[in-house]
Parts: structure tokens; sequence; C-alpha cells
């Protein structure tokens, strides 16, 4: 379940569930290796994907990105300057394109506003400043905001989904009702704060949650977690 106190009063406990989630984390990696997350060649294409990303899967993702690579489209000016309606056509594979869209231009009219139309700016500024500004363009929730400061900034802040409450509920380190906040807090409580591990440990997650640790019908007898 998750803890409220502080670490100093946690004692042994404290040290046996951080064991458990250094355990975990190298089981999953001795088993399915390391995972190269996030794709993309720049920043600029790892914040695109990151919102092209909600509510579809990766090859999706990488179709939409194709296409504003093939009509020169994969920059800042370059995207800010194109009609919504426009990119929504560009970004049609990834699904909900006309929501995405609209949150994408949202996303580089606040770049624009308040970081002088510089990408570097955001994901260099202090963590939490970054990560208020992106929560403030509408459409953009913590995972998504997240995922840019993590993936795009190589800021150390865990990065929350649907497959770390399933995983880690299941496995008795967090109640069924936590929220996104506090499982983030949780993991950056019990885990040095390290943008590389918390890159490779969401990654890992993912891949287990949608290899074994499925909705419906897991697959336990199989997963790399098992008799944990």
């Amino acid at each position: 379940m998750t803890r409220c106190l502080p670490q100093e009063n946690w004692g042994s406990a404290w040290v046996i569930e951080k064991n458990r989630l250094v355990d975990i984390f190298d089981r999953l990696h001795s088993f399915f290796g390391p995972q190269y997350w996030w794709p993309g060649e720049t920043p600029f294409e790892i914040v695109v994907g990151a919102i092209l990303t909600q509510n579809t899967n990766w090859g999706n993702v990488c179709k939409a990105i194709t296409n504003l690579k093939k009509g020169g489209l994969l920059s800042f000016e370059a995207l800010l300057a194109l009609p919504v309606e426009n990119l929504a056509l560009y970004i049609r594979p990834s699904g909900y394109y006309n929501v995405k869209a609209r949150r994408l231009k949202n996303l580089l009219l606040m770049i624009e506003g308040r970081y002088q139309g510089e990408l570097d700016l955001l994901l260099q500024d202090e963590m939490m400043t970054g990560r208020e500004n992106l929560l403030s363009v509408q459409g953009i929730g913590p995972e998504t905001a997240d995922s840019i400061l993590l993936y795009g900034g190589n800021h150390p802040i865990f990065v929350v989904d649907t497959y770390t409450h399933r995983v880690f509920s299941r496995h008795n380190l967090l109640a069924d009702e936590s929220d996104y906040t506090s499982i983030q807090e949780y993991f950056m409580r019990m885990l040095p704060a390290d943008s590389s591990l918390f890159n490779e440990y969401h990654a890992l997650i993912v891949r287990l949650g949608k290899a074994f640790c499925k909705k419906n019908r897991p697959l336990c007898e199989q997963c790399p977690l098992n008799g944990l």
C-alpha cells in the first residue's frame, strides 16, 4: 500500500519495500533488456510524439510523424505556421486528429508566449516550473507533461500510466484507489532521482503491461515477476 510517513519513520519496512522495487526493475531489465525509450531523433519529435500517443498505439504515432517529416513540417516554426485544420490532416493516423492538432497548436503557442518560441528554454527550465506551464496547456495532463519533461528534457520525474497502477497494485505495493500524484510520489520517494532510471523503469513497466499484465487476462504464470 502507499505510504504517507516520512522516510526516516519507515525503518526496515521502507528498506524492504525499496529493495522490492529494485528487484522488480532488475527482473524486468534482465527479461526484456533495455527499451531505448522514447523513440525520437530530436527533443521536438519526442514532444510531438508525447501528444500524438494519447489514446493510441505507437505504430499509429509513427505514421503521423512520418507524414510530418515527408511534408518538411517537423519543426517548431513549421507547425506553428501551419493552420490547425491542415495539421489535423497530417496527423490523421494518430486518431482523434482534430483534438490532437488543437493540443499541439496550444502547446506551441504556450512555448511561443512563455519561452520566446524556444523549446530548449522550456526543457531547460526548473522542472516544476516547466511542469506547471505544460499543465496550463489545454489538453495536456500529468502523464503527457511528465513524459515531455522526462524523455524530452531528461528531468528526473517519474511517469505514471495505467500499466503502473495495474502492475503495482496487483503486487500489493499500491492501493487500488491510488491516483496519479500519490503513485508518482511513491516512486520518487523510493528510488534515486535519476532520469535514466525513471526512463528505463517506466518503459519496462509498459512492456510488462502489454506483454503479460493484461487488464482482463493476465499471463501470471509466464510473467517475469511470477513468484516475487
